[in-house]
């Protein structure tokens, strides 16, 4: 029996976001799609029997879920260190983060380790992040560099991007990412519809007031005689340092309750939301792959969004473009979304298009090129 080892620490609660849906789907994926005469076992660092059958119940069909020596904390300052995990770098491993055992193995043994990279953000908006958090990124790339067969990564952008960083030859992979599989509409919509106060139409956008994600730009645009006169509702964080989504709609001039933040929803709530929306925006300028996008796309809803070059990619052309940089990017947002709005055919001739891409990316498929690359190391 061959084993692919898979980190799956990110699933451990607290669960840190896209991460560990990601890492629950992948994980889920590769165990439904291993070859004949492979499974697939769980890697978590020390914990307590709860939280470890928490991670053991999520991933049905799991071979075993071994923990590691240290807890997280120590596990994490271990890794980024190259110190301990000799052991777990033996036969095939995957991380679906940079977070692993990256130490000298036995290649020639058939010993592989591949991770992934998300997106170079780190790099780009180190202020998107704690001090702490760079420098484990930095740190463990520095280790990939030295001692990762292949790395995985969502898009060619962040490929291109990522090879101004490190040279990591031929060993990079683009193996895009899907919906969360818990993104599934509620028993009953039309009274959740109620119970949240969904207006008849919106625009939706998902994201933080963090700058690098368009929000504010967006907020600005609602104030815009161009702006449609219909709400915005924001998914994510309403406060960024100081920020508040509040204060920044007053500040820009936005009338009195045309711009709502939603806070954090469940899957079902997201859903929901997506899937009434007449629009969603996503105006964000740094991103390594658009997953905001895959999940509007699930639900057909009509898609304005930049022209960072990883959104435009996952975009593949099914969206309506509005270009980010230079002066006046609220100007263009506000005109985009009021075209869309107002023009029938556009906007229709956008959900089927939305539709249409939300049928490229499946987990199925992610886990398919992953056993693949292993194979083909």
């Amino acid at each position: 029996m061959v084993t692919m080892r898979v980190i799956v620490e990110d699933m451990v609660p607290p669960v840190r976001g896209d991460l560990g849906s990601y890492t629950r789907d992948l994980t889920r994926a590769l165990i439904r799609h291993a070859p004949s005469g492979c499974d697939v076992e769980g890697v978590v660092a020390a914990h307590d029997d709860e939280l470890a059958e928490h991670v053991r119940n999520r991933l049905g069909g799991l071979a075993r879920l071994t923990p590691t020596a240290l807890r997280r904390r120590e596990l994490s300052a271990a890794w980024q260190m190259g110190v301990g995990g000799s052991s777990l770098a033996t036969g095939l491993l995957h991380s679906p983060t940079l977070l692993a055992p990256l130490v000298k193995h036995d290649r020639d043994g058939g010993s592989q380790t591949t991770v992934t990279v998300h997106d170079i953000l780190p790099w780009t908006h180190p202020k998107s992040f704690t001090p702490t958090t760079v420098a484990l990124q930095k740190a463990l790339l520095k280790r990939a560099k030295k001692y990762a067969d292949a790395v995985v990564v969502p898009t060619h952008a962040v490929a291109d991007q990522l090879a101004e960083l490190a040279d990591f030859g031929d060993r990079v992979r683009v193996v895009a990412g899907a919906a969360p599989s818990t993104l599934r509409l509620p028993i009953v919509p039309e009274q959740r519809a109620l119970e949240l106060g969904l207006p008849p139409q919106y625009i939706v956008a998902k994201g933080s007031l963090d700058p690098r994600h368009g929000i504010i730009d967006l907020i600005s645009a609602m104030a815009l005689p161009t702006a449609p006169d219909i709400p915005l509702l924001i998914i994510g964080p309403e406060t960024w340092g100081e920020l508040t989504i509040e204060s920044v709609a007053d500040e820009a001039g936005v009338a009195e309750g045309r711009v709502a933040g939603l806070g954090q929803l469940s899957d079902a709530d997201l859903a929901l939301v997506l899937s009434r929306a007449t629009a969603f925006v996503f105006p964000s300028v740094g991103e390594g792959f658009g997953l905001p996008l895959v999940e509007a796309f699930t639900f057909g809803t009509p898609v304005i969004h930049s022209d960072d070059p990883a959104i435009l990619e996952t975009a593949g052309g099914y969206g309506h473009v509005v270009e980010a940089e230079g002066q006046g990017y609220p100007e263009r947002l506000a005109e985009a979304i009021g075209q869309v709005v107002e023009d029938d055919e556009l906007r229709n001739r956008l959900t089927i298009l939305s539709q249409d891409r939300g049928h490229s990316f499946s987990w199925g498929s992610a886990a398919e090129a992953i056993w693949s690359l292993h194979a083909d190391l």
